[in-house]
């Protein structure tokens, strides 16, 4: 590994720190507030679809940023993630959990989209909506749960990393490169 690599791993824990921040605020703060002051179900679907709308440019931002750190991360400890032991497998499941995120988000977002344009008072929005009907009860339902598997999966890749952080240590890395020669 580069003796220091603070930009690759600040754009990977910045970009999952985002996209963990924000879709726990949207589940629980945007949904809730949409939900609470509403009053129709279109409404409370115009508002929640509004505000995620607004966030989605700021979440592919934050994404991008945690891939790419990622990405650099994975070149930079290469000969790490194959030599000590435990670090291919938490590698492994860290990628299992982003590709499990990057769906759950890109399927919320397509989700969120059809809502959107079904509860919309846009003509053009409700002509769009008519073309590719779907049954908005049963969108709702699949929405709620992919929005709150987003930082389920994000916040279990948080807890990947600082397991990634303490095998860094010294001590770990000479004892974990010792258990895979031994083996």
């Amino acid at each position: 590994m580069a003796e220091r690599s603070t930009l690759i791993r600040s754009l990977h824990d910045v970009g999952l720190a985002a996209w963990f921040g924000g879709s726990l605020m949207g589940a629980v703060g945007l949904n809730g507030a949409a939900e609470q002051e509403g009053g129709t179900q279109e409404a409370t679907d115009r508002v929640s679809s509004s505000g995620w709308a607004k966030w989605t440019p700021v979440n592919a931002a934050a994404i991008g940023a945690h891939l790419f750190g990622g990405g650099g991360l994975l070149a930079a400890n290469a000969g790490r993630v194959g030599a000590q032991k435990g670090v291919a497998a938490s590698t492994a499941i860290k990628t299992v959990l982003t590709a499990a995120a990057l769906a759950a988000t890109a399927y919320s977002g397509f989700l969120g989209r059809k809502i959107g344009l079904a509860s919309s008072t846009d003509p053009q929005d409700a002509e769009k909506a008519r073309e590719h009907p779907i049954d908005l009860n049963e969108a709702r339902q699949r929405l709620t749960w992919a929005q709150w598997a987003v930082p389920a999966a994000t916040g279990s890749l948080v807890v990947l990393n600082a397991l990634h952080g303490e095998q860094q240590r010294p001590g770990r890395q000479l004892l974990g490169v010792w258990r895979r020669i031994r083996a």
